[in-house]
C-alpha cells in the first residue's frame, strides 16, 4: 500500500514527544529554551530589517495607503499564525508545517515544504551576513566585507552549535534591543502627531491627504504595497519552531499565537502610519535613507542615520541567528522523519549540530556566489526564493483544513489554540494567498520570483512523492 499520512503519525508522534517532554536519549533536542527566551523571540521576531529598511520602497509606490497594504497583508498573517498555532499546540514539533503537511497529507508534503523553507532561510542566512557588513564597513571604511560576514557567520554558527540556551539568550537580548527601539519611536512619533513635543508642530492630516491623496499611484501602487508588505513579515514561524525546545510547548506557542494580533498592529501597521502622517510620502529620503530614519529627521533627533543603522544591524544579526536556529531545526526534523540525509539528524549535547553546520555552509556559500556571480547565479538564487514563504502559508492553511478536522474526531482536548470561525477563515485566507499569488504574476519584477519558486516547490514535490512511492513499494 502507499505510504499516508496515518502510516507516518506514529513516528511523528513519537519525535513530538520526545522533543516536547525532553524524555528522549541523547539524541533528542534539549529543553534549554525558557518562557522569557520564547516570548521574547515571538515579540521581536516580527521586527525584522525588512521592516526598517524595504518599507521605503512600498511607501514610495503607495503612498499613504502603505498602511492598508500592512492592515491587509496583516490580517492574512494573523490567519497564518493562528492556524499553524493550532496544529502546533496539538502537535509540538521541531518540523513545524512541514510535520504537519506530512501529517496531513504524506512524506511528499513535509519534504517539499520543509526543503522549501531550508533553502529559504539559508540564503536568507547570507543575504543578512552581507546587509550586516555593509554598514560596518561604512563604520571602518577599508575592511573587506568578507571578513565580516565570515565572523558573523563563525559566531552564530559557533553559539547555536553549543547550547540551544545560547540561540535564545542572543535572541532575548537582540529582541528586546529592537523592541525598545521601535517603541521610542512610536512614542515619539505619536507625541509628534499630537503636537506635544517640543519643537514640532502637529502635521494634522496634511501628509496623509494631501499631494494625491490617500492612494496618490491609484490601485497600481497599492498592489506593489501589498505585495512589498507581505513578506515584510517572513520569519514569524520560527516561534513554532522554537516552542518545541522550550520548558512548555503547548503554552508558549499558545501565548506567542494570541498576542500577535496587538504585535502585528503596533510594530507594523502602527509604525507605518506614524511614518506617513509625520512625512510626505514623495519625500526623497524615504528611499534614500529609509522611512524611519526621515521620520526622525523630521523630528530633529541627532544623528539619526547611525541610530538607525545600529537598530537594522541589531535586526539583521537576529535574523541571522535566528535562521541558522530555524534551518538547523527544520532539516533535523526532516532527517528524523526519514525525509534528508542521517548525518544532518545526529545530536550531540542536545543540539543538531551537522545541521548547523550544512545550514551555515550553506549560508556562507550563499555569499560566496554573491561575489563570484553578481549578474548570474546569485540574482537567479534570489528568485527562487522569492515567493517560497507564501507556498509555506499555503501548505500550512491546507494542512489546518485536515488535521482540524482529525483532532475534533480523534483527539479534541488537544484544540488549546483555535482558528477562528473555522472553516471560513481558512478559506478566506487560502484566496487572500491566491489573489497574491495572481497580483505577483500581474507584476514583471515578482513574476520571475513566483515562477521560480513555484518551480522550486513542484520540484521537491515530485522528488519528494517519488521517495514516497518507492518506500510504499519498499514495505509492501
Amino acid at each position: 500500500m502507499t505510504r499516508t499520512s496515518a502510516s507516518v503519525e506514529p513516528q511523528l508522534d513519537a519525535a513530538s514527544e520526545a522533543a516536547a517532554t525532553g524524555h528522549g536519549t541523547g539524541t533528542s533536542l534539549s529543553h534549554g529554551l525558557k518562557q522569557r527566551h520564547l516570548s521574547m523571540i515571538a515579540l521581536g521576531g516580527v521586527i525584522g530589517a525588512g521592516l526598517f529598511v524595504g518599507s521605503g520602497a512600498g511607501i514610495a509606490a503607495a503612498g499613504p495607503s502603505i498602511v492598508l497594504a500592512y492592515a491587509v497583508s496583516g490580517v492574512l498573517v494573523m490567519l497564518v499564525m493562528r492556524m499553524l498555532g493550532e496544529m502546533s499546540a496539538a502537535y509540538p514539533s521541531s518540523g513545524s508545517f512541514s510535520s504537519h503537511a506530512e501529517r496531513a497529507f504524506g512524506s511528499w508534503a513535509g519534504f517539499a515544504s520543509g526543503w522549501s523553507f531550508w533553502v529559504l532561510l539559508s540564503v536568507a542566512v547570507g543575504l543578512e551576513g552581507i546587509g550586516a557588513a555593509k554598514i560596518v564597513t561604512g563604520w571602518l571604511p577599508g575592511t573587506p566585507e568578507w571578513v565580516w560576514v565570515a565572523l558573523f557567520m563563525l559566531v552564530f554558527c559557533g553559539t547555536n552549535l553549543a547550547a540551544v540556551k545560547n540561540f535564545g539568550e542572543f535572541e532575548f537580548w537582540f529582541a528586546a534591543l529592537k523592541v525598545g527601539a521601535i517603541t521610542l519611536f512610536l512614542g515619539l512619533g505619536t507625541l509628534a502627531i499630537l503636537g506635544v513635543l517640543p519643537g514640532t508642530d502637529s502635521p494634522g492630516t496634511t501628509n496623509l491627504l494631501g499631494d494625491g491623496g490617500f492612494l496618490p499611484n491609484g490601485s497600481e501602487g497599492l498592489v506593489i504595497g501589498l505585495l512589498a508588505s507581505v513578506f515584510a513579515y517572513g520569519g514569524l514561524e520560527t516561534v513554532t519552531i522554537a516552542a518545541a525546545e522550550s520548558e512548555n510547548p503547548v503554552e508558549g506557542v499558545a501565548k506567542a499565537v494570541r498576542t500577535a494580533m496587538w504585535r502585528i498592529s503596533l510594530f507594523y501597521i502602527g509604525s507605518m502610519a506614524v511614518i506617513v502622517t509625520l512625512v510626505p510620502w514623495n519625500d526623497p529620503a524615504v528611499v534614500e535613507k529609509g522611512p524611519y530614519v526621515a521620520a526622525l529627521d523630521h523630528l530633529g533627533i541627532p544623528a539619526a542615520g547611525q541610530i538607525m543603522n545600529v537598530v537594522v544591524l541589531v535586526a539583521l544579526l537576529s535574523a541571522m541567528n535566528a535562521n541558522i536556529y530555524g534551518s538547523s531545526r527544520i532539516a533535523y526534523s526532516l532527517v528524523r522523519r526519514g525525509l534528508g540525509p542521517k548525518l544532518l539528524g545526529k545530536v550531540s549535547g542536545g543540539v543538531p549540530r551537522p545541521a548547523v553546520l550544512a545550514s551555515s555552509f550553506f549560508g556562507f556559500f550563499c555569499v560566496l556566489l554573491s561575489y563570484w556571480s553578481p549578474d548570474t547565479v546569485f540574482p537567479w538564487l534570489l528568485n527562487m526564493i522569492g515567493a517560497v514563504i507564501l507556498i509555506v502559508w499555503i501548505f500550512i492553511a491546507a494542512s489546518q483544513l485536515v488535521l482540524r478536522r482529525k483532532l475534533e474526531r480523534e483527539a479534541p482536548e488537544k484544540l488549546t489554540v483555535r482558528m477562528w470561525a473555522f472553516p471560513a477563515l481558512t478559506w478566506v485566507a487560502l484566496a487572500g494567498m491566491a489573489g497574491i499569488f495572481f497580483l505577483m504574476a500581474r507584476q514583471p519584477d515578482t513574476r520571475i520570483q513566483l515562477l521560480s519558486s513555484g518551480g522550486l516547490a513542484l520540484f521537491l514535490a515530485v522528488v519528494g512523492y517519488t521517495r514516497q512511492r518507492l518506500a510504499a513499494r519498499a514495505t509492501a
